[in-house]
């Protein structure tokens, strides 16, 4: 599904120039997703992102491992994020989520309804909710009780197989109609996440932008994009 085709239909592409944040909004955060390989180092390497600049939530994002494993794997990762006082978000299972404690879930479509994982996890946790390209699918989301929705990809991404490419439009229209905070995610770097951070989204969800170099660096990029002027 493209954006022309999602059931509420187009969107005024002059939205996003009418667009204004509401000063009450926080200012855009950083939201890191983890490699699929979090081995070799790499809870040392999280510590160092995390110590290079704010981060308000840490995905844990592993395939192909049975829960027992990913218990293992998350464990240290989840410690590195406590001590730092960083949200430690789960990715697409309730129940590894509920294992081990965690901050909360993320949930993409076939994953689960938010209202289960509010049921499983209670109603501390955080749970979000991939809507790729659809208001449709973010309403839904909102009605169910998500703490925030997540559209993308804005843009080309090896991270995972996409097929949804929204305009920064709909990040306009959701900020200014609804409280519950949007995360943009998808191919974002430090050089052309500016655009939708003036498109309203509250949070910047990044992976390889982040991993795929000098994380240290990567973070304090994202830092001085989202703190300037």
């Amino acid at each position: 599904m493209t954006l022309d085709e999602d059931p509420l239909g187009p969107l005024d592409p002059d939205f996003a120039t009418q667009f204004v944040r509401d000063d009450r909004r926080p200012r855009c955060q950083l939201y890191l997703i983890s490699p699929l390989d979090v081995t070799d180092g790499f809870t040392d390497r999280l510590a160092a992102a995390l110590d290079a600049g704010p981060v308000a939530a840490f995905q844990f994002r592993v395939k192909g491992v049975d829960q027992h494993e990913a218990a293992r794997l998350a464990e240290p990762l989840q410690r590195v994020c406590a001590d730092r006082d960083v949200a430690f978000i789960v990715n697409d299972s309730i129940s590894l989520a509920k294992r081990l404690g965690a901050d909360g879930v993320h949930l993409g479509q076939g994953d689960g309804d938010p209202r289960e994982a509010r049921s499983v996890l209670g109603p501390s946790a955080q749970v979000g909710v991939t809507c790729h390209d659809s208001r449709h699918l973010a309403m839904e989301a909102g009605e169910g009780g998500c703490d925030y929705v997540a559209f993308g990809a804005f843009y080309p991404t090896a991270t995972k197989e996409t097929a949804h490419r929204p305009d920064p439009v709909v990040l306009s229209w959701w900020s200014a109609l609804f409280e519950i905070p949007c995360v943009a995610i998808g191919g974002i770097t430090p050089d052309n996440a500016a655009p939708l951070v003036a498109a309203g989204a509250d949070f910047l969800a990044v992976s390889n932008a982040v991993w795929g170099g000098d994380e240290v660096a990567a973070v304090k990029a994202f830092d001085a994009l989202l703190n300037a002027g």
